[in-house]
């Protein structure tokens, strides 16, 4: 079994990360980084390809931060980038790794705003067949 979290340095996801750590440290479970990369609109084209390779590399800067953490926390981790919306990402790797939990952060939005706007918290929450640990960042916490 592992942890699986969606990471992207918002500030939802910072205390997320440490969450995962955590949970993963307790269970002696690997932590999967994940990061969808899939750029807006349609997927052909340069500019699609322009904007992914940015999306990308960002992910990429992203997850290395997480991965540096984990490590310092002697938490075995992975990372992946994958080619997809953040929920469908993170419900595919946690289907692939056979993850306990999906650890992902808010940003403080309102549930109807999440609702309207179709965040991944809230799209994970109706989609995922296991858990997901949504972690409220700093400010929200209690």
């Amino acid at each position: 079994m592992s942890v699986v979290l969606g990471y992207d340095e918002s500030p939802g996801a910072a205390r997320a990360l440490r969450i995962a750590i955590e949970v993963a440290a307790a269970y002696g479970e690997e932590l999967v980084l994940v990061y969808g990369a899939a750029a807006p609109g349609l997927r052909d084209g340069a500019e699609y390809r322009s904007h992914y390779d940015a999306i990308r590399q960002a992910g990429r800067t992203g997850l290395e931060h997480a991965l540096t953490a984990a490590e310092a926390a002697n938490v075995p981790a992975s990372v992946e980038v994958l080619d997809e919306s953040p929920a469908q990402a993170l419900l595919e790797a946690a289907e692939r790794h056979g993850a306990r939990v999906i650890v992902v952060g808010t940003w403080g939005e309102s549930p109807m705003r999440g609702a309207l706007l179709g965040s991944t918290p809230h799209k994970l929450l109706h989609m995922s067949p296991i858990p997901v640990l949504c972690v409220p960042t700093e400010e929200d916490a209690p």
